[in-house]
């Protein structure tokens, strides 16, 4: 089989694809085919040393995959050969909070990732996926989707008529405003561009402010709710946003810190912090049980995750430059099979 692993750190040039023995379940294990595998910023941001962790070398990267069992190892129970499957983020982390044990063994920064022909891995650490999904779709959705889901019900569900902001169209922030609508909450949405606008209105975003026309966002924000500001922020740019993000925030509401994609250069004013009575929550995507209960709000909305585009195998370095250079709307897919 072949898989691509990352020899070194810095540049994308450092992927490289290599033959490798086809791995055999043991017990409670299962083979997978892998048919698709999605990118995230977490991917590009470890392989270019400018994220916050520290992977291993030598590892097969890329957390989110879907494909079906070819192989059943003993005393597997939960699933049968043929069954369609993605994998969780955390391998470890079944339901219940997230805690150290429960952390380890990361796809791609402590274990071998997706972005590989087969892959060997627990009964215990994949979910079915939605019938009515593809291979390609249903890889979107163990990283983005599940974050998303999570970002609108933890640490409370919002309600239906509450307001959220979300910023951009990359992949959670798209899955935030789908499932935002199925729970009957109000959508403002950032953008930069026509194109991504014309998304955003696809998706049935309420509102939608063009960030480039507007840096100080906060006041059509404040104007849009009429003073009060946004009961919650999905906060994926980090110190380049954040700001904005405080003075867009109603007294008590939330701000759910789940990236940095605007950058890291920049400095967060701690009274603005202060002044903004806003909480501030970071939350590290989900379990399996966040999965699996995720899984029944796509099938009964019929939701469709956005593909940007979808890359073959031998074509894995383009898909990682579309997602260094922030060109995508939605998720960048790599078809494996």
């Amino acid at each position: 089989m072949k898989s691509f692993r990352v020899k070194e750190f810095g540049d994308i040039d450092f992927l490289e694809m290599v033959e490798e023995c086809t791995p055999q379940p043991g017990k409670k294990e299962v083979l997978i085919k892998i048919k698709a595998c999605s990118l995230n910023h977490r991917d590009i941001s470890m392989l270019l040393g400018t994220g916050t962790l520290s992977p291993l070398k030598e590892l097969i990267p890329c957390s989110d995959g879907a494909g079906e069992i070819v192989e059943i190892g003993k005393d597997v129970t939960r699933f049968v050969k043929g069954d369609r499957v993605a994998g969780i983020f955390f391998p470890n982390w079944l339901g219940g909070e997230l805690s150290e044990q429960t952390a380890r063994g990361a796809w791609g920064l402590e274990s071998d990732g997706w972005l590989t022909q087969y892959k060997v891995i627990s009964e215990e650490a994949l979910v079915r996926i939605p019938s009515h999904l593809s291979y390609e779709e249903a890889s979107t959705l163990p990283c983005a989707a599940v974050t998303a889901w999570n970002s609108l019900l933890q640490p409370r569900a919002l309600k239906a008529g509450e307001t959220v902001l979300i910023q951009g169209t990359g992949g959670v922030s798209l899955f935030c405003l789908q499932f935002a609508k199925l729970l009957g909450l109000k959508v403002i949405a950032l953008t930069s561009t026509p194109e991504k606008e014309a998304m955003l209105r696809k998706l049935n975003a309420n509102h939608i402010i063009n960030y480039k026309e507007h840096p100080e966002w906060h006041n059509q924000v404040k104007e849009l709710t009429n003073g009060k500001g946004v009961d919650r922020i999905i906060e994926v740019g980090g110190p380049g946003t954040i700001n904005n993000s405080l003075k867009s925030c109603s007294p008590g509401g939330e701000i759910i810190m789940l990236g940095f994609v605007a950058g890291s250069d920049y400095k967060i004013d701690y009274m603005t912090i202060y002044s903004s009575g806003a909480k501030l929550i970071p939350l590290s995507v989900g379990s399996r049980e966040d999965f699996e209960s995720m899984n029944k709000a796509i099938s009964f909305g019929k939701i469709k995750p956005v593909i940007s585009e979808v890359f073959r195998f031998e074509e894995t370095k383009a898909a990682w430059i579309i997602i260094k250079q922030k060109k995508h709307i939605g998720k960048v897919v790599i078809k494996i099979d």
